[in-house]
């Protein structure tokens, strides 16, 4: 009867607004009559729960049901499922421990979740760095220690839920996940940062970890914020209604590309998942094969500054050459540059060279050409570009693309126009296999909107709005490289996504530690300083920490392996901001500087007494005057200050400290901790 009634509302409630068509009514009607209880991925067997608090619990069921949940603490909770079948209740959690039991009841169904622990839960978010896992991506991108912590991270105690990549123009209410204790299986494809993060806190306070890791590698920052946040700047003040007409053509497009053959790689060995996949193109790399109808793109560069846009796949480019006549019969040299990610290259449909595995993204590509091959004067290329996140395509200069005879010579340079077409696409963890056949990538559908991980909101909707309100105690952030471009907007865009969290989750002004990206080389006229600065800025933003990682970077890789140390000073923060473990958290921070004598004196918060470690010679300050020429200067330490001066500058009046994109750290306080870089003007 209790069915009945409800039934009987949601008709009412529907005729009585007008909302829907009489069809409308019965679909609903007949929709509620097949649902059941639903609860969001982020409850399951092995879950931790916040503890000592009261916690949200959320789902869907049947209108006018009531909802009961009952745990083996001793606790109880209940609700009443609302006419848009939605429900919430709250639970009130013990302090830490386990395992307990925890069931929620509608009717004659029931849900019970086991193995669950009451304990600190926090969420890991970001870019590849937070990506980056234990595993490493073999075999450049590796992380020290890697191998050892995998080896040693059995514990019931630390609880692990990987949220599966995906994006969204709206805001989705589930994600593809479970949570897992922590152990040599599922540690190896989890984020580094945030196990060592973890398991720093475990050592410390001996209580259930539950680790939360939502990223997305080469994904800038407006990507993680909800719509509704984003129109507070003027630049998205009408995002969210383009986003929002833009839903139709994106479930257009989700329905064509889930319409094709799938390859599962997610949960395969780092090593083995890119390699021998079968995307029915092979025919690409022959000579006699018709390309006419591919469209084309000039090379080198990276796929998304193009009409390709954001885009993870798998994607051909053929070329053909025409080399002296001299040649035919000689072994020649095929240079390509690098290329983002995997490749494999053929020359006259023969494989010459390839990369299979992740990690050689900054690897000039240098295959030799057989003689054997060479038995005309025109080669076909061919070459199979996999990209599984962030850019993708064969980039570096135009001097880097040639073919060379081994015996010496001018070189031809083969840059310029090359023909294209995409075989396959992957999205969280899987490939939709478009082949070769027909050019059928040339049927995607088009969006008002490039659709991709890049989009801004698209990653809220998906990987952070199902976690919403999970009760949280606080989250970590280690992303900025993506938005070196735009560092001006960086810290307003930190304090609007960090409001919208906390707003989101309803755990209050929880803890937000972040780490700062580290000394690299991007590139001429990057700038990466900037956004640095824009993140040392984001330090006014109420209950916030930054770990600096200017001493333990790698100029040469973007993803250095020197995760733990990063996560523990994002752990140092936590540990003394939240549990009240008196440990040193923070370097020096610049304050202020006054001149006196013709030398800048500068002092600094978090001292207890500076240390200079000059790197091949060089302390990577620099010193000007009002005609704003900046001179390397000398530094003398004096207790907690710092005594800048140059020759050549007589009257100071700014001070720069790591200004550059690879200058690395060389200004500490006593507890070994590193300096941000800065800079005193503002020219």
């Amino acid at each position: 009867m209790k069915k009945y009634f409800s039934l009987l509302a949601i008709v009412l409630l529907l005729v009585s607004n007008k909302i829907y068509s009489e069809q409308n009514i019965r679909q609903e009607v007949e929709r509620v009559q097949k649902s059941g209880l639903w609860m969001p991925a982020v409850f399951s067997d092995n879950m931790v729960v916040q503890r000592d608090t009261e916690v949200p619990f959320w789902g869907k069921g049947i209108p006018g049901e009531k909802i009961e949940i009952e745990s083996s603490w001793g606790e109880k909770g209940s609700a009443i499922i609302g006419a848009s079948g939605k429900w919430e209740a709250k639970l009130k959690t013990p302090k830490a421990g386990g395992p307990y039991t925890i069931s929620v009841t509608m009717a004659n169904e029931k849900i019970t979740y086991k193995n669950v622990m009451s304990g600190e839960v926090w969420v890991c978010s970001g870019q590849s760095n937070m990506e980056m896992p234990l595993s490493g991506w073999p075999p450049k991108d590796l992380i020290e220690g890697g191998e050892k912590a995998v080896a040693n991270s059995a514990s019931s105690t630390i609880r692990l839920f990987q949220v599966t990549r995906a994006y969204s123009t709206q805001k989705e209410e589930d994600c593809k996940a479970t949570w897992l204790e922590s152990n040599p299986e599922t540690t190896p494809s989890f984020s580094a940062t945030a196990y060592f993060f973890g398991k720093k806190l475990y050592d410390e306070l001996k209580v259930p970890i539950g680790l939360i890791h939502t990223s997305w590698g080469g994904t800038p920052i407006e990507s993680w914020i909800s719509a509704e946040a984003l129109t507070k700047l003027d630049k998205y003040k009408d995002f969210k209604l383009n986003l929002e007409s833009s839903k139709v053509d994106f479930t257009k497009l989700m329905n064509w590309v889930e319409s094709h053959k799938v390859i599962y790689v997610s949960g395969k060995p780092e090593l083995e998942k890119f390699k021998n996949l079968d995307f029915d193109d092979l025919e690409c790399s022959k000579p006699v094969y018709d390309d006419s109808k591919w469209l084309t793109l000039k090379l080198p560069t990276t796929w998304e500054t193009t009409n390709i846009g954001e885009y993870d796949g798998v994607i051909w480019f053929r070329k053909k050459v025409e080399i002296p006549n001299e040649w035919i019969g000689r072994e020649l040299s095929l240079e390509l540059g690098p290329i983002d990610d995997m490749d494999i290259t053929y020359v006259n449909g023969e494989k010459v060279g390839s990369y299979e595995t992740g990690g050689f993204w900054q690897t000039p590509r240098i295959y030799t050409i057989a003689k054997e091959l060479v038995n005309s004067n025109e080669l076909t290329i061919a070459v199979r570009v996999l990209d599984n996140q962030g850019g993708g395509g064969i980039y570096g200069t135009k001097e880097m693309m040639k073919i060379s005879n081994k015996e010496g010579g001018e070189p031809v340079y083969i840059f310029g126009k090359w023909k294209y077409l995409s075989v396959a696409e992957y999205l969280g963890g899987r490939f939709f296999v478009y082949g070769a056949k027909g050019e059928e990538y040339f049927n995607r559908p088009k969006s008002t909107i490039n659709l991709s991980a890049h989009t801004p909101t698209a990653l809220y909707n998906a990987m952070i709005a199902p976690l919403v309100p999970y009760k949280i105690k606080g989250a970590i952030w280690y992303q900025g490289e993506s938005n070196v471009g735009n560092a001006a907007e960086y810290t307003q865009l930190m304090s609007i996504m960090i409001n919208n969290w906390r707003n989101d989750f309803k755990s209050g002004e929880f803890p937000f530690y972040y780490t700062q990206i580290a000394p690299y080389r991007y590139g001429v006229g990057t700038n990466s300083q900037y956004l640095r600065e824009a993140q040392l800025k984001s330090l006014s933003i109420p209950n916030t920490g930054m770990a600096v990682t200017m001493d333990i970077g790698n100029i040469e890789n973007i993803h250095p392996g020197n995760k733990k140390s990063v996560s523990e000073r994002l752990a140092a923060w936590a540990l003394n901001k939240e549990y009240g473990i008196n440990i040193p958290y923070s370097g020096p921070i610049y304050k202020e500087m006054r001149i006196e004598g013709g030398k800048a004196i500068l002092s600094f918060d978090y001292v207890q007494g500076l240390e200079l470690k000059p790197i091949e010679g060089k302390n990577n300050f620099q010193i000007a005057g009002a005609d704003k020429v900046f001179y390397d200067a000398e530094v003398i330490v004096d207790g907690n200050e710092l005594i800048i001066s140059s020759k050549e500058v007589k009257e100071p009046a700014a001070v720069r400290y790591c200004w550059g994109d690879i200058l690395e750290g060389t200004l500490f306080n006593q507890d070994r901790l590193p300096a941000s870089s800065f800079r005193t003007d503002n020219w």
